[in-house]
């Protein structure tokens, strides 16, 4: 049974640093993997995917500040988030898929739909 483990919430001030962690256990196949965030009352916004081959696509209010890190232990990446602003303020998920059907045809603006495994989230606050 594949899980999702998520870490590295928290507060921080604006221009700040925070550093997601996501570790995916119990997949052995090739997977996408991207962070979506929601604001409660508002539509879920994805922020970054990255793909099977290792390439990353950003949503264009994270562009240049965040970044997907492939960590040195295996099924685990990062969601670097660097020179935050009070508008990153928000619950953070990672998600995956396993098919990779859908890893070709989703999009960092699709993938809060189609990337069905999810962590639990992770809170992250900014302040200015």
């Amino acid at each position: 049974q594949v899980q999702l483990v998520e870490s590295g919430g928290g507060s921080a001030e604006s221009g700040g640093s925070l550093r997601l962690s996501c570790v995916v256990s119990g997949a052995t196949a090739n997977y996408c993997m991207g962070w979506f965030r929601q604001v409660l009352g508002k539509e879920r916004e994805g922020v970054a995917i990255i793909y099977s081959d290792g390439s990353a696509e950003y949503a264009d209010s994270v562009k240049g500040r965040f970044t997907v890190v492939q960590a040195n232990v295996n099924n685990t990446k990062y969601l670097q988030m660097d020179n935050l602003k009070p508008e990153d303020t928000a619950m953070y998920y990672c998600a995956v898929s396993l098919n990779l059907l859908v890893c070709y045809g989703t999009s960092v603006h699709n993938l809060g739909a189609d990337l069905k495994l999810r962590g639990q989230g992770t809170q992250v606050t900014v302040s200015s």
